[in-house]
């Protein structure tokens, strides 16, 4: 859910919504390390073999769209500052192009393929959700923190513990040896726990907190450690993790993916159906069409800005910048789901939840 760029958003949706029947539609994707001279290279061999051999034909639209790419390509003289991204490809019987050189997150790896559909992966970094999950994976050796946002991964820190491993002696000198491990490893939790609370709950909230470690030590862990109940609330997911390391942190990140998106399409739906209740509800004032929310805005009243993805218009990027400027936030609602597609055709894709009341 991106809730800043709305332009970039639009474009992008449009863009994966796009696909053939052949491997035609072509995505360039170059960092910005690399010269405009290593960019132009394999375009051109494809281009030069799709006009000239004979013996193997190269469908039509391929031709036509690595002729469009390598003609923008010649507009440059250097990569910019944060990459370039191009996309094109006919699209019943439409060429479809797109050029990104002025990013707000910079190209890491390099990207050149035909495909039936447009690769959308070099912009993962760029939409992705603005909000913040805590990372912790605990195991009775260790234990690690971190936060996952826009920019990846941050680790935060990694620590060790004392607790013992299992003894192999018997009778009661076995029995005091367990005791006393299970009084460290639930000390050790706790410690792991308000480190967790310093950090997430005093610190920089987050949004959520993905937990990781080996099945059996998560489970103690929830069941045993003194978790603050703000963090027990947003725990989003538990999942198998082999390292209390960096490594670790990256793993969990990693394993969360799918965890993390189903909660920011959580986050969309539940402001839309707090839109849907002010329609309904006086007490929860709201606003929707472009003129209605415009008039909000000069009043300073937008508290969450609600736009749809099926929208195009420089003007829906002019409100979400207008919302940022004072204080609120913009929520991208897609249109792939019965409420969305409902806010979209009943409401005109604009909607807003006010500070206060406009008459």
């Amino acid at each position: 859910m991106s809730r800043v760029n709305y332009e970039l958003h639009e474009r992008l949706d449009r863009l994966s919504a796009a696909s053939a029947d052949r491997d035609v539609l072509v995505t360039l994707a170059v960092p910005p390390d690399q010269s405009i001279g290593e960019a132009r290279q394999p375009v051109e061999t494809d281009y030069a073999e799709a006009t000239q051999r004979d013996d193997r034909p190269v469908p039509k639209p391929l031709e036509t769209a690595l002729d469009d790419v390598r003609s923008r390509l010649n507009e440059y003289d250097e990569i910019p500052e944060d990459g370039l991204v191009l996309y094109a490809g006919v699209v019943d019987g439409d060429l479809v192009t797109a050029t990104f050189d002025d990013l707000p997150v910079a190209i890491d790896e390099r990207t050149y393929e035909h495909a039936n559909e447009f690769d959308l992966e070099p912009f993962e970094d760029v939409t992705g959700s603005d909000a913040t999950y805590g990372l912790l994976v605990v195991e009775r050796g260790g234990a690690a923190l971190g936060r996952l946002n826009g920019d990846g991964v941050d680790p935060i820190e990694t620590f060790d513990s004392d607790v013992p491993g299992k003894s192999s002696a018997g009778g009661q000198s076995a029995e005091r040896f367990e005791r006393d491990r299970e009084r460290q490893k639930r000390d050790f939790f706790d410690e792991v726990a308000e480190r967790a609370r310093l950090e997430f709950v005093e610190g920089e909230p987050v949004d959520g907190v993905l937990l990781g470690g080996t099945t059996g030590t998560v489970e103690e862990f929830r069941d045993e450690a003194e978790l603050d109940h703000r963090l027990a609330d947003e725990l989003i997911g538990e999942f198998a993790v082999e390292y209390a390391t960096e490594q670790g942190l990256r793993q969990l990140a990693e394993r969360g993916e799918d965890a993390v998106d189903e909660r920011d399409r959580t986050d969309t739906r539940e402001t839309l159906e707090i839109f849907f209740e002010g329609i309904q509800d006086d007490e929860i004032p709201v606003a929707y069409g472009r003129e209605a929310v415009d008039d909000a805005l000069e009043y300073d009243a937008v508290e969450t800005l609600l736009l749809s993805t099926a929208l195009e218009g420089p003007q829906l990027q002019e409100f979400g910048d207008r919302t940022l400027e004072q204080g609120g936030e913009t929520v991208v609602v897609p249109d792939d789901f019965a409420d969305g597609e409902r806010f979209h055709e009943a409401f005109d894709g604009v909607g807003a939840l006010l500070r206060f009341p406009i008459d």
